[in-house]
């Protein structure tokens, strides 16, 4: 190996290192914001809703699409709600190309025939997917605040009781609540999903509200205000994740988020992997696609602080650090042979410092937002520790998956909204085989994956003659990572 490209590979390797370690140090701020924060919801004004006059107008939009096995679920809890009629109207936004519509259908008409003012829309295309139906629906919609959920969300009877009552200040454009997980025990992957995701609803959530930095509209389990949908320039269908793009462009003409992490809304994860491939591709490549598409309005906006535009920044990049950390990955072991090739740059080995640092960092970050979940105690910091690793290891098998999609929305790769299958799947006992909107094919990357899992094994190998083991931690949580990627993408299939 060239000396020049031992310096290009060192290059590389640090620059991305140090984009772990700024995002790292956002982190860290955001834990700061979040263990600071004040509850302002009580001093908040609210509607009264014991007074007729204060009560407003909601109406609630459910997009569908092919869910079989949750629409009943769906409408028979949404009917559940407590709100008055008159004050109430549900749209359920149907984009569904198999027998589901017909079974949707009797369903609606059974809940309009107890008083629900319920309407079932179909469309004729699926333009501009998700975004597409939900701004049809916004055109006929009756109510000044519109509510959303997705097919396997099921909000408390009291829901919009805790939610809606905020809107009584009028430069509050969305009020969005925590997802929980109904099936957070189902498997090892529902676990490290719902851990992931605790992180982001209450680190990220919370500690960007707190100081007014911009937040994210989840695409489901909120309410907006439509007077903001439609100031902002309404849903647009030009990015995978529309939530995003509306939230920044919402909140650049200075409308105001609201997040509740007390109001928990229970939701169902993906319980195949193949299903949370296909969610975890979408969330990360919609990431790409709108930074593309927002962070030139963030930096150069002249109404928000650096601070927020620092955050905003960083919340943009948030899925292109796989990509950061899977460049990290492919070349540490190159980087393991430059260190024993050329003593003299030992120095700049240092560098490789910032990976512990960050990791710590997550790691500290991750126990504050576990512990506010599932508790402090000392059996949940040891179940916390093995969990954290196992979503470590996990997380990076899925870097080589999860850097495609983001170099795919950077590169303005167009491609089709996938929705996430869903299953109704509450209890070990219950199977997800047989679940006809489950992909059969496997994917391409995994040839790719099975390749990275022997290589790391490889670079643990090399630590031998080589006697340095400072790597062999990291390899050793890849080779785990890709080897539980790839076999239960090879084993868990309909």
């Amino acid at each position: 190996m060239g000396l020049t490209i031992a310096y290009i590979i060192i290059a590389i390797y640090s620059i991305a290192l140090v984009l772990i370690f700024f995002y790292s140090l956002a982190q860290l701020n955001l834990l700061i914001n979040y263990l600071g924060y004040k509850k302002q919801n009580k001093t908040a004004p609210k509607f009264n809703l014991l007074d007729p006059k204060e009560i407003p107008f909601v109406t609630i939009q459910l997009p569908v699409y092919n869910e079989e096995y949750v629409m009943d679920r769906l409408l028979e809890n949404i009917a559940k709600l407590e709100y008055p009629h008159s004050k109430l109207e549900i749209q359920v936004l149907d984009d569904s190309t198999d027998e589901t519509v017909i079974e949707t259908a009797k369903h609606v008409k059974k809940l309009q025939a107890t008083g629900l003012d319920i309407k079932h829309i179909c469309r004729t295309n699926r333009q501009g997917f998700k975004a597409g139906a939900l701004k049809e629906g916004l055109e006929v919609a009756k109510g000044d605040f519109i509510a959303i959920f997705d097919a396997d969300f099921l909000p408390d009877s009291d829901w919009l009781k805790k939610t809606v009552i905020y809107f009584k200040d009028e430069e509050i454009g969305v009020v969005q609540t925590r997802w929980g997980h109904i099936n957070r025990d189902y498997s090892t992957l529902t676990r490290i999903q719902a851990f992931a995701l605790d992180a982001h609803f209450t680190l990220e959530q919370v500690g960007r509200n707190a100081k007014g930095h911009f937040i994210n509209f989840n695409g489901t389990a909120g309410i907006w205000r439509k007077k903001c949908i439609l100031d902002a320039g309404n849903w647009e269908g030009d990015t995978l994740t529309e939530d995003l793009d509306l939230s920044y462009r919402a909140q650049l003409k200075n409308w105001k988020f609201k997040y509740l992490e007390d109001v928990e809304t229970p939701a169902e994860l993906p319980v195949v992997i193949s299903a949370a491939r296909s969610q975890q591709f979408r969330w990360n490549k919609g990431g790409a696609e709108n930074f593309r598409k927002t962070v030139v309005s963030v930096v150069t906006s002249k109404n928000i602080p650096f601070k927020t535009k620092f955050h905003g920044v960083m919340h943009l990049l948030n899925s292109s650090m796989f990509l950061c950390v899977f460049i990290v990955a492919l070349l540490s072991i190159p980087m393991l042979y430059i260190k024993n090739m050329y003593g003299h740059l030992g120095w700049i080995f240092e560098v490789t410092s910032f990976f512990i640092v960050s990791t710590i960092i997550l790691f500290v970050c991750y126990w504050f937002t576990y512990k506010s979940i599932q508790g402090s105690s000392f059996d949940n910091f040891i179940d916390y520790i093995k969990l954290f690793f196992t979503f470590f290891s996990v997380a990076l098998g899925f870097s080589l998956h999860n850097s495609i999609a983001v170099l795919e929305g950077h590169m303005g790769k167009r491609s089709e909204f996938v929705r996430t299958p869903k299953f109704n799947l509450n209890n070990l006992t219950d199977s997800w085989k047989g679940n006809k909107y489950l992909t059969k094919k496997l994917s391409p990357n995994m040839i790719l994956e099975a390749a990275l899992m022997i290589y790391f094994l490889f670079g643990m190998y090399s630590a031998i003659p080589l006697n340095d083991f400072g790597l062999f931690p990291f390899h050793f949580m890849l080779f785990l990572g890709f080897g539980y990627v790839f076999f239960k993408s090879l084993t868990a299939r309909a």
